[in-house]
């Protein structure tokens, strides 16, 4: 978006921008799949490809970019998802 990022891909294992609440409990219950990337003063999500199927991943990614955009863009396609 722009010049924000929120997901990138290198090797299998992207890189995500997840909430950060939700991106702690990741890595303390799925530790295999999900571990700290740092960048700058916080910590994205190293996300094990191999580990997640296709909806866990879209729903990941889209968590990722309603990080970056304004919510008067991300609101009304999370509305159309039912709310997830």
């Amino acid at each position: 978006m722009g010049k924000k990022t929120f997901a990138l891909e290198i090797d299998g294992r992207a890189i995500l921008k997840l909430e950060r609440g939700h991106q702690e409990l990741l890595f303390e219950i799925r530790p295999e799949t999900f571990s700290k990337c740092p960048v700058a003063t916080v910590y994205w999500s190293y996300v094990e490809l191999g580990h997640l199927d296709e909806a866990e991943l879209s729903d990941l990614v889209l968590e990722a970019w309603t990080q970056i955009v304004p919510k008067k863009v991300s609101r009304p396609v999370l509305e159309a998802r039912g709310g997830r």
